[in-house]
């Protein structure tokens, strides 16, 4: 959710990965660069798809994905990693920001030392024009935590560049009204308290703020690499996604195993569990980030192992 979630699953990777902000540009696609794939055999007569998405990408690019809307008029429903009409519920929207607060008492600049806040302030100056020697900024920014600060500074730090960019135009949440447009059932592999508890819960408050200091001293390289998580996504080429949110800093700026379990590899596992269910009582178009979808723990080559038959949509 960047404010949103995500997840816009959200998508909230390592930091390294939740950098995945969209600029349009128009790539020619190769055979093997592909964002939908069918789903087929153990008994299913029809075909389910998978769809991988930027949480951010505008739903205009969604003509460029060969085969999405054919594939959208054959499923009978779409599954997300989470319900983006729950968001509309006023419960709901109080209960994810107040996860996004910190403990009563607490503030950021309390967690912080003061050379800390130096660079923290020298970047939010870059990015607002203010910084937290403004009393404005101060209370409002300083009760984030500072992982939703973090998520916070990448949103502003990319409209500051590209004006036009709407966070809330997504095509997870375009796909799920699109669904709801042909009468289809909307549902998600998550709820609310679950993606919460990973957003927000997962980490400690330290362990934040050593990844938000990690983007304040490496935005330049992390900028960089949005630009080519960008070009890849839109060229539709999961594989260089994969090599580019592999990429090391060999320091605590990288996410640990316990994190790309928590994040990544645990929840495409779950997720390629609930899958066959979900396929067999309706065939579905499943539409999540494209970096749950690569590699060996990546929910396409979990539904191979299964003994699913997985193939890219070209047309």
């Amino acid at each position: 959710m960047y404010f949103c979630t995500n997840n816009k699953n959200m998508l909230f990777l390592s930091m390294k990965k939740i950098a995945f902000i969209i600029i349009i540009v128009c790539s020619a696609l190769t055979a093997h660069a592909q964002l939908l794939y069918s789903i087929s055999g153990k008994g299913n007569g029809q075909k389910s798809y998978i769809l991988g998405t930027y949480h951010f990408a505008p739903p205009s690019f969604c003509d460029s994905i060969p085969g999405l809307w054919k594939a959208l008029d054959e499923v009978k429903q779409v599954c997300g990693e989470l319900v983006m009409g729950d968001m509309a519920n006023t419960e709901n929207l109080t209960k994810f920001q107040s996860a996004m607060m910190l403990p009563e008492g607490v503030t950021l600049q309390s967690l912080m030392t003061e050379e800390e806040m130096g660079r923290l302030n020298t970047l939010c100056k870059e990015i607002m024009g203010m910084d937290f020697t403004n009393p404005l900024i101060a209370n409002q920014l300083g009760k984030f935590t500072p992982g939703a600060l973090y998520e916070q500074l990448i949103v502003m730090l990319y409209m500051s560049k590209t004006p036009n960019f709407n966070p809330n135009d997504a095509i997870d949440n375009y796909m799920q009204s699109k669904a709801l447009e042909k009468g289809y059932e909307v549902t998600a592999f998550e709820t609310l308290d679950e993606q919460i508890q990973i957003l927000f819960k997962s980490q400690t408050l330290e362990r934040q703020k050593t990844l938000l200091m990690c983007f304040v001293d490496n935005r330049d390289f992390m900028m960089q690499q949005t630009d080519d998580l960008t070009a890849a996504y839109f060229r539709q080429d999961l594989e260089s996604i994969k090599t580019i949110t592999d990429e090391k800093f060999n320091d605590a700026c990288d996410s640990t195993e316990e994190e790309e379990e928590l994040l990544i590899s645990g929840r495409n596992a779950n997720w390629a569990k609930k899958m066959p269910e979900m396929m067999s009582a309706k065939n579905t178009l499943f539409v999540v980030g494209a970096a749950h979808l690569v590699g060996e723990k990546g929910v396409l080559q979990l539904m191979r192992d299964a003994g699913y038959v997985v193939e890219p949509v070209t047309r």
